[in-house]
């Protein structure tokens, strides 16, 4: 078997391959565009807020703010 030979069936085989890899991309962007689809067909996209748990964030936001303020202050107070 010749270079030539070899350099035919590598690039044969490459093309195959990429051929193939970009066949796969496009069968999963399409499923990807299909589960969208049928997502939004049964509104399984749209998240139920409760009030209660809006008012229970609220907190947790203000003890994250205080914890954030101390963290600071000590880094201040170590340099």
């Amino acid at each position: 078997m010749t270079i030539t030979e070899m350099l035919g069936q590598s690039l044969i085989l490459t093309v195959l391959g990429m051929g193939a890899v970009f066949v796969f991309l496009i069968i999963m962007i399409q499923a990807m565009i299909l589960v969208n689809k049928i997502i939004r067909a049964f509104k399984l996209d749209v998240e139920k807020q409760d009030t209660a748990v809006q008012t229970q964030a609220a907190p947790a936001a203000a003890s994250d703010n205080s914890i954030i303020a101390a963290i600071a202050a000590a880094l201040r107070a170590k340099r």
